[in-house]
């Protein structure tokens, strides 16, 4: 089931958690740099990929609270234990990993694993398991899910090996397409044509049963390490929220509790809506929806709903009427206005658009050449002409990707004239969930792979969603979840957050910390409550609407989060 297996230790100045950055190094403006840029050491790759992880996910401006009010970044010494893993069938390998505290707390013998958030690599869950894992004393696991920053340089022909180094085809890589002809930038979640989110609960429990045997090695004294005698928690954000409710599905009595937050998840009825269907219809209808909801046009706005009211996309003769019609749609499609109102920030970040494009290619199974839409990836210049990435950018990526491109350097090619304002392609990924074609079935079938079904009978699980999500809206998602859960008498606890939304690491911003408040503290306090109820020293949480209060520009309390108790 591993290969690859690697160990590596991490004491004086280095750390399981920060890699010795500290908060002070973690929230840097510029990453950790490298003493040769086109060379840089698995070491330097690993401290660049913690700090780039870090500030991905968690909040850590000051003021935001983080390390005072909520959160660790404590200096945990340990042991990390590393390895390629492939679920059977799959083609491409997910990477595991594991971290083993010197503090490791062998009366509780626990674990916590968790998957990485979004399209992240290996790292993309510290903020979420690490901080409140490793601090406690348990092993802390994490799998890629088959996503990850390992991308293959079609013209350099080169990957990524399992130290993090860039090198040729001839090595054992963490991706490798199946073609490596053609040029630009190939990427695992993509292009593995593996459909890797259908599995993501297979990978969770890998990563659990890779730590079951590092544990062995690692704490021989205390071996044999079993899911018996073991404490395993599951928990992850976003699509690794999906992955661990993926992984509650698992009849085996492996799991002891799972936590997900703002999960990306698909069920079946109650209003639920996949990603790639919102996504695409936020991609065309929701720039020219957002004035209506006071936030400013984006230049050029109304020369698009134009174009889109001439494609038969939107109804109206006037700017204003398109408008309209517009947030009529989003509306009606089960958009809330405070949804869309944070999901500005993803039009702004071209995620919608980034969101289609990759996903398309990966519930389809497509190669990197073969995008139904014509679209590709590659380096490019500031004026978004295509270029070779260097030497320094290619081994850079897997600690500075966020493992779905626009970023590090890499750009969505458009194969459209720029006149075209990006509408055909939008239109098109679009009519790959609402038409009939080959293409569109085969996209289709690829989604209804990823349905997830009830979590085991008697296991505890938690889900927490801000009700501000923008990203994954919850009513297309966890509400939907907890509903087909608990008809089916299974024990979910959910917490809805006022004045959440998706992305924690934003709210440095001054207009959005404002506003909207951390998830984070809430994952926590779960993890904190599941912990205690396995202990036998608490209840599980109950269900909430909790009701926050807003920062309004001072430095986060705990009055604030309004945290239940």
């Amino acid at each position: 089931m591993f290969s690859q297996q690697r160990t590596t230790e991490h004491r004086d100045g280095d750390d399981l958690l920060t890699a010795g950055l500290g908060l002070e190094g973690l929230r840097a403006m510029l990453p950790p740099a490298f003493a040769d840029a086109d060379h840089p050491t698995p070491a330097e790759l690993r401290r660049r990929a913690l700090w780039s992880n870090w500030r991905g996910i968690a909040d850590l401006a000051p003021g935001g609270g983080y390390g005072e009010v909520y959160g660790s970044v404590a200096s945990v010494p340990g042991r990390e234990f590393s390895a390629f893993a492939q679920v059977p069938g799959a083609t491409q390998p997910h990477r595991v990993l594991l971290q083993v505290p010197d503090a490791f707390d062998a009366k509780k013998r626990c674990i916590v694993v968790a998957a990485s958030s979004g399209s992240r690599g290996i790292h993309g869950a510290i903020a979420v398991a690490g901080a409140w894992g490793l601090p406690k004393g348990c092993a802390v696991a994490y799998t890629d899910k088959g996503a990850g920053t390992d991308y293959f340089d079609l013209d350099a022909g080169q990957g990524i090996t399992a130290d993090g180094t860039a090198a040729a085809t001839d090595a054992k890589l963490a991706f490798k397409p199946g073609a490596t002809s053609g040029t630009g930038v190939a990427y695992k979640h993509a292009h593995s044509q593996d459909n890797p989110e259908a599995a993501w609960g297979r990978h969770v429990k890998q990563a659990a049963q890779f730590a079951l045997e590092s544990l062995d090695e690692a704490l021989p004294a205390q071996a044999p390490f079993t899911f018996g005698n073991t404490r395993v928690i599951a928990v992850g954000i976003s699509n690794g929220g999906g992955a661990v409710l993926r992984a509650a599905e698992d009849g085996d009595d492996w799991l002891d509790a799972v936590v997900a937050g703002e999960p990306n998840v698909l069920v079946g009825g109650h209003g639920a809506r996949n990603l790639f269907d919102y996504s695409s219809d936020a991609a065309l209808l929701m720039p020219c929806a957002l004035p209506q909801l006071g936030i400013p046009a984006m230049p050029g706005l109304e020369a698009k709903c134009a174009a889109l009211a001439v494609r038969g996309v939107l109804a109206g003769d006037t700017f204003e009427a398109r408008q309209q019609d517009a947030l009529a749609k989003l509306r009606a499609g089960g958009w809330t206005d405070a949804a869309l109102r944070a999901g500005s920030i993803s039009v702004a970040f071209d995620l919608w658009r980034a969101v289609g494009v990759g996903y398309a290619s990966a519930y389809g199974r497509y190669p990197h050449d073969a995008h139904p839409c014509g679209y590709r990836y590659s380096a490019m210049n500031p004026d978004l002409s295509v270029r070779a990435a260097t030497t320094a950018e290619r081994a850079a990526w897997v600690a500075d990707a966020s493992g779905i491109p626009p970023g590090a350097g890499v750009g969505i090619i458009d194969p459209q004239a720029p006149a075209d304002m990006g509408l055909t392609g939008l239109q098109c990924l679009r009519a790959l969930w609402t038409a009939d074609s080959a293409d569109a079935r085969r996209v289709r079938k690829g989604i209804e792979e990823t349905r997830a079904g009830l979590p085991r009978k008697g296991l505890p699980v938690v889900v927490i969603h801000g009700t501000d999500d923008g990203l994954v809206p919850q009513a297309f998602s966890s509400a939907p979840y907890v509903a087909m859960a608990k008809s089916a008498g299974r024990d979910v606890r959910y917490w809805q957050v006022r004045n959440v939304q998706h992305f924690d690491a934003f709210l440095g911003f001054p207009q959005y910390g404002a506003f909207y408040l951390p998830l984070l503290p809430y994952v926590y306090n779960a993890l904190d409550r599941v912990d205690a109820y396995l202990d036998g020293n608490g209840t599980l949480p109950a269900d909430a609407v909790i009701s926050t209060i807003p920062r309004a520009g001072k430095p986060l309390a705990g009055d604030n989060l309004a945290m239940p108790r």
